[in-house]
């Protein structure tokens, strides 16, 4: 789980919403984080009707995504805002002087965006485009940007307070206007009976997730307080309840803890969405997808089978981003290297820490259970359906044992929450990896084979 954007820094910005912070009972950045954030989504459709690619040029619309982002940082994280700055233009220094082959290493302490884009400039410039795989092949920058294109991407208002981070190939097209076009030609219109491209319409999927946002807002204000986490480390609640009535607690108050997730990243994704950015493409029946930036499928989170389905419907663009700088590019021990990334990434909190690490032990069982005897539960629908429902209810309880950790932040009651767990989940996981056979990754053997492919073309050239 990651934290919910906005949310990192104590505000010393605006306190203008002191009195609603007060009425609401919610910290001020908290408050200002939303405030921040409704105000950017009408600031989105007015940059999508009125600075839309036909009317203005590229120069102006990345000005004004700049600007106004510039602006809703210093208004959520007051002085706080300056170390982003910094950090941007020291980033943009090292891009230009280092050199091309190594520019990717020093830049590993930034944020996502910035090494996302140290990447994918070392990808289209300093390597061979044999040696990339076909994603790296497809979002390589093979030149460099310029430091306006570049404040733009970092520091839009559409993703400087909650994200999501994007893709610099993906972010260019959209300011040029080339963004829909890109996905719509990979359609072909002419036999489904069109003339010409049609104009996808965000307004749809903008109202839909308003409502996400909505109800995901009212569990928030009404759950977190009816169910605070701290009560499952109270010594009273621990003594008198049972193992299981303690492992039920748990899974309510885990669930009571991500509405606040739920509505930050819909409501980030419904301001690109806005401002005309995050369309996906277009399914066999003809419709308009705008999930090129969700960050989240609560559907598939909610009724995920196994810990590697519940983490890739979780926060999707860190997934992501992850998986392009850290697990794809590892020697070895990628799952292992990218939890440890992920909780650096995250902070020094010892809570994440402990999150992650438990991640590592889930992640690996799970896999090995799957892979050692799923296959003996598809000969038939009703053996199927057993094996999803045990293995849903055991993921479920498996993810908030893992993450309860990661809400609480501390090592003291992390520790008596587990002891009073009897650490059963990682007792089990260490077993289990003991005990069944692991299977190579296809990792490893994508790995591999690209060591080999490279050799053998060369040999035939030769």
């Amino acid at each position: 789980m990651a934290e919910a954007p906005g949310v990192p820094y104590r505000t010393t910005g605006s306190t203008l919403l002191h009195p609603l912070s007060q009425l609401l009972g919610i910290p001020l950045d908290q408050v200002n984080f939303v405030a921040c954030q409704l105000f950017a989504l009408l600031a989105a459709f007015w940059f999508r009707i009125y600075l839309s690619p036909s009317n203005v040029s590229s120069v102006v619309r990345h000005v004004c995504a700049t600007l106004f982002g510039i602006y809703f940082a210093v208004f959520c994280f007051g002085w706080y805002s300056i170390h982003i700055f910094v950090l941007v233009m020291m980033s943009y220094g090292i891009m230009n002087i280092a050199s091309i082959p190594n520019i990717h290493s020093p830049l590993m302490i930034i944020t996502q965006k910035i090494t996302t884009l140290a990447f994918q400039v070392h990808d289209g410039i300093g390597r061979q485009p044999e040696d990339l795989t076909a994603e790296q092949n497809r979002l390589a920058v093979k030149i460099r940007p310029s430091l306006l294109e570049y404040l733009s991407y970092l520091l839009n208002f559409m993703s400087v307070i909650a994200g999501p981070c994007s893709n610099y190939k993906d972010y260019i097209a959209f300011i040029e206007g080339r963004h829909m076009h890109m996905k719509l030609l990979e359609v072909n219109w002419k036999q489904k009976g069109y003339d010409r491209l049609p104009d996808p319409s965000p307004t749809g999927a903008v109202i839909y997730k308003l409502c996400i946002t909505f109800v995901s807002l009212l569990l928030f204000l009404t759950l977190t307080k009816t169910y605070p986490v701290t009560y499952i480390v109270d010594s009273q609640f621990i003594n008198n309840t049972s193992f299981l009535s303690r492992l039920g607690y748990l899974y309510i108050v885990m669930q009571a803890s991500k509405p606040k997730y739920y509505f930050a990243w819909t409501l980030a994704d419904a301001v690109n969405n806005a401002a005309g950015y995050g369309f996906s493409g277009v399914d066999e029946q003809g419709n308009f997808h705008w999930d090129l930036l969700s960050n989240l499928n609560i559907w598939n989170i909610e009724t995920a089978t196994s810990f590697k389905i519940y983490i890739e419907n979780w926060n999707i663009q860190t997934a992501a981003w992850l998986k392009r700088v850290c697990y794809d590019r590892a020697p070895w021990y990628p799952t292992a290297l990218t939890f440890i990334l992920s909780a650096l990434w995250h902070g020094v909190y010892p809570g994440y820490y402990f999150t992650f690490v438990t991640g590592i032990l889930m992640t690996l069982a799970s896999r090995a259970i799957r892979n050692n005897y799923r296959h003996y539960f598809l000969s038939s629908k009703p053996l199927k359906m057993i094996y999803d429902i045990v293995t849903w209810f055991v993921t479920q309880l498996a993810v908030c044992y893992t993450v309860a950790p990661f809400v609480m932040l501390a090592i003291e009651p992390t520790i008596k929450l587990y002891k009073s767990m009897y650490f059963h989940m990682h007792i089990l996981s260490l077993l289990l990896l003991l005990v069944l056979p692991i299977k190579p990754q296809d990792h490893i053997m994508r790995q591999l084979q690209n060591q080999v492919t490279p050799s053998s073309a060369k040999d035939k050239k030769e």
